[in-house]
């Protein structure tokens, strides 16, 4: 087949972000074992926005780079992504992205294809728990990877994915050129990711949709349903939860990209940073970045375009909360004052606590599911950055105005809850009982 002049050819760098929870037959709570591993969540939908499963692609050629084998696969892949692997457009490559030869090879085209052109950086660790040589390794190396590689090809458009690693003020919906800040040392250097070579950046709420495992909202519905399951109250310690935990739909991610993709290409960088352009400030360890190869000065202020994407709902703590659990017929809850106090005093023990209980009756609810669950990839565990306070709202008004993109899930609501639930259902990943 010859290329397409009217298409382009596009690329994505995924990053594995999942945690797969195995049960052999006869499971019970102690022979639970957790094997690391996951396609990128994002970059599954993105890639089927760009190569639907069935209907027209709106690439000629789609190079999906990651860690892991899909054949066989060695990670959770969801329901629909083998159909989107299966299309003669798509080409799967596993490659180690902290290796830049590597990364250098895969910008390779295959013979007879265009260069690419539409560049889609979804790396990033996103386990909170890693430390700051393993965030500089598999962040920041990586994305300074990706960026080099596509300055060097010059490719049309680099698309650069930004996780919610930031927490704000609760002023509100916060737009771009409001200083939100990274907190712990893994966020810290995904903002430093930021302040390299990007050409677009899409910086996002807490991602929820069909097959999206991993991230605060995935979390929260699996434990929600263990409460309504017991029909108890699912309490918090972060009370009245007026605090802003925005919400953006995983369908919205990848049309977002695209959109952010298609509108720079014709403008080229210079006149996108005139129409978008946004300093990214230094948030980091002027004595660490020093000893990394890469960053950019602690001084300097690079210019990128940067479009914030939630939709909405401007979902707060109380809202969301209440929103999931009364899918499950419960009720979502504060705890008193002096057990709040308490709390906050003691949460390491807290943690340890509450996942014995989450835990045990997620595995009970699999078990004793119609057909009993003997692999998922959602879990009921609980970290210390789950149980933490979050506090993240964005205005999604510029990525209206300035992109054009008009939101295709612009609520977060029981029906979105209802898809997310019924596609696990279906693939077999979540408990079905008799009286559901």
């Amino acid at each position: 087949m010859s290329h397409n002049p009217e298409k382009p050819n596009a690329i994505i760098f995924g990053r594995f972000t999942v945690v797969l929870l195995i049960l052999s037959s006869d499971a019970n709570i102690k022979k639970i074992r957790l094997s690391s591993g996951g396609l990128n969540t994002c970059s599954r939908a993105l890639s089927a926005f760009l190569v639907p499963p069935e209907g027209e692609a709106l690439v000629s050629h789609l190079r999906i780079v990651d860690k892991f084998s899909v054949s066989p696969p060695t990670t959770y892949l969801g329901a629909e992504f083998p159909k989107v692997l299966a299309r003669p457009e798509v080409e799967y490559r596993q490659v180690n992205l902290t290796v830049s030869s590597a990364v250098a090879s895969a910008f390779e085209p295959p013979a007879g294809k265009a260069p690419y052109t539409y560049v889609f950086d979804l790396t990033g660790e996103v386990n909170h728990d890693r430390g700051e040589v393993i965030a500089i390794k598999t962040t920041f190396t990586v994305a300074r990877n990706v960026a080099l590689e596509s300055a060097k090809r010059n490719v049309r458009a680099y698309v650069r994915l930004q996780q919610p690693v930031y927490e704000a003020s609760d002023k509100g919906s916060l737009d771009e050129k409001e200083d939100v800040r990274p907190v712990r040392i893994t966020d810290i250097w995904w903002h430093e990711t930021l302040r390299i070579l990007n050409l677009v950046i899409l910086r996002i709420g807490f991602v929820y949709g069909p097959y999206v495992e991993f991230g605060l909202y995935a979390l929260v519905t699996t434990v929600a349903s263990v409460y309504g399951y017991m029909k108890k109250p699912m309490k918090t310690i972060w009370g009245p939860g007026k605090d802003p935990v925005h919400t953006v739909h995983v369908e919205d991610v990848a049309g977002a990209m695209w959109a952010c993709a298609e509108w720079i290409g014709p403008l080229g960088r210079k006149q996108a940073d005139a129409i978008a352009g946004t300093k990214i400030p230094f948030h980091n360890n002027k004595d660490r970045v020093k000893e990394v190869a890469g960053t950019c000065s602690p001084d300097v202020q690079p210019v990128a375009p940067l479009f914030n994407l939630v939709d909405d709902s401007e979902t707060t703590l109380s809202k969301g909360g209440s929103m999931i659990t009364e899918f499950f017929g419960t009720t979502f809850e504060f705890y008193s004052g002096l057990e709040t106090a308490m709390a906050k005093l003691k949460l390491e023990d807290l943690e340890e606590e509450i996942n014995e209980h989450h835990v045990g009756m997620w595995t009970q609810m699999l078990q004793l599911s119609k057909v009993p669950i003997t692999q998922t990839p959602l879990s009921a565990y609980m970290d210390k950055y789950a149980l933490s306070r979050h506090r993240l709202g964005y205005s999604n008004e510029k990525i209206k105005r300035v992109v054009g993109y008009r939101l295709k899930q612009p609520q977060f609501c029981h029906d979105t809850i209802k898809e997310v639930v019924d596609k696990w259902k279906e693939e077999g990943s979540w408990p079905v009982f008799e009286n559901a």
